[in-house]
């Protein structure tokens, strides 16, 4: 093989891999996000539900999902059929047979998109958090990152209906990944039901704040970090001068989004609530963020930041609209990757002159309503099964307790 493709894909390969890697440490971002935001009496419960969701997801995508989503013969473009295990990777003939075609290992896909279904599943543990049973959550992670996540991925990822018959445009994920976390979090909440004293007798809200914000703050960092590699690692390559400058101008383009989500969202809150709400400006970092995921590449900087700052503003309007709805999400999931994510995928039409309304509506509703519908069909199954809520006892005692054993913080317990 010839040295300089030899050095082109051990290049591309160990960038695939990177990037994967700092998507990973973004579920260490959920994990911080989501504990920050819950009450102190269920921060053990929602780390232990980030960090088995990983692990569930690493071994269905590995199982089944990873296939379904990229199949070596797809049946049709709506179906990708059945397949078990990863085959092997055979990096060096498939490197020559391609002439050029490959550019990377196959094993260093299949890592970069793992920690995608991850990702997620992660959206949803936050909007059902405090209230949900812990092993009702992890039983729906086994089915989403096996059957429900890696289906609609395929659609358009890899290669199916979306993506050959209506040229769906989604670069890293703002509909399939964002918005796809968004719908089944949003139908898991619909069954499930508000937190006690959420919502009173006569239509009131009352607010729950969350325990460590703090640690909130350090996990929206670590989420904006990692999304360089979940925006940059999406091109793929970066061996040549023009991949090279494509990965630079997704790097400047996801930050000044993200950073333009931060300040929208900062003085939309001082304006409606008459203070600097923190919360809202790290969900509008979070919200420009997943605005820019569908089309990272194709804006100038100052497109990208007005897409951000559109979606910080939008993240505080639903966030207050949900609320009004009595759709109790206590981070604003819901909202950062689900209607913001509606938002990043009609954006692509700013910028992206292969994007058409026709199909970005396609796309969005697709995803939106296969997600919703079989995440709600096994969400009901499982709520007739074994449940999918504690009960008011325990809620009020707090699922570290109940689901756990442990207290995050027992120095701060009272003595018994």
């Amino acid at each position: 093989m010839d040295s300089v493709i030899e050095l082109s894909y051990a290049l591309d390969t160990f960038y695939f891999l990177v990037s994967g890697a700092l998507v990973m440490w973004m579920a260490a971002g959920f994990a911080m996000l989501e504990a920050g935001l819950v009450r102190a009496k269920n921060t053990t419960e929602i780390l232990t539900k980030n960090i088995a969701l990983y692990a569930i997801a690493c071994v269905m995508y590995m199982l089944v999902g990873y296939n379904l989503m990229y199949p070596s013969e797809a049946v049709s473009a709506y179906w990708p059929g059945v397949s078990f295990m990863l085959g092997a990777d055979n990096a060096a003939a498939d490197v020559i047979a391609s002439d050029g075609d490959t550019y990377y290992s196959g094993m260093s896909d299949f890592f970069f998109q793992v920690v995608f279904v991850a990702t997620a599943m992660s959206i949803v543990s936050g909007a059902v958090a405090e209230r949900m049973k812990l092993w009702s959550f992890l039983f729906f992670s086994v089915v989403m990152t096996g059957f429900i996540y890696p289906i609609q991925g395929y659609w358009k990822w890899g290669g199916g209906f979306l993506d050959a018959s209506f040229g769906f445009q989604d670069f890293a994920g703002s509909g399939v990944v964002h918005l796809c976390g968004a719908s089944a979090a949003l139908a898991g909440v619909l069954l499930l039901g508000a937190r006690k004293g959420k919502y009173g007798k006569n239509g009131e809200i009352n607010a729950i704040p969350g325990a460590n914000l703090p640690m909130a703050t350090l996990g929206t960092f670590i989420l904006w970090l990692g999304w360089f590699g979940f925006n940059g690692g999406s091109e793929l390559k970066i061996s040549n001068i023009e991949e090279a400058n494509a990965v630079a101008l997704v790097f400047v383009n996801t930050n000044a989004a993200a950073a333009a989500g931060v300040i929208a969202a900062l003085v939309t809150a001082r304006m409606m609530f008459g203070k600097a709400d923190l919360t809202m400006a790290l969900n509008g970092a979070l919200a420009g963020l997943v605005a820019i995921t569908a089309e990272p590449l194709a804006p100038s900087p100052g497109l990208a930041s007005i897409v951000g700052a559109v979606g910080g503003v939008l993240v505080v309007f639903s966030i207050v609209t949900i609320d009004r709805l009595k759709i109790d999400d206590p981070v604003g999931a819901i909202s950062v990757h689900g209607v913001v994510g509606i938002w990043g995928l009609l954006a692509v039409l700013l910028s992206n002159g292969d994007a058409t309304l026709t199909g970005q509506l396609v796309g969005l509703v697709t995803i939106f309503a296969w997600t919703f519908i079989v995440s709600g069909i096994v969400w009901a199954i499982l709520k007739a099964v074994i449940g999918i809520r504690v009960t008011e006892e325990e809620e009020y005692a707090g699922v570290d307790l109940v689901e756990c054993g442990l207290e995050a913080y027992p120095e701060f317990a009272s003595s018994k």
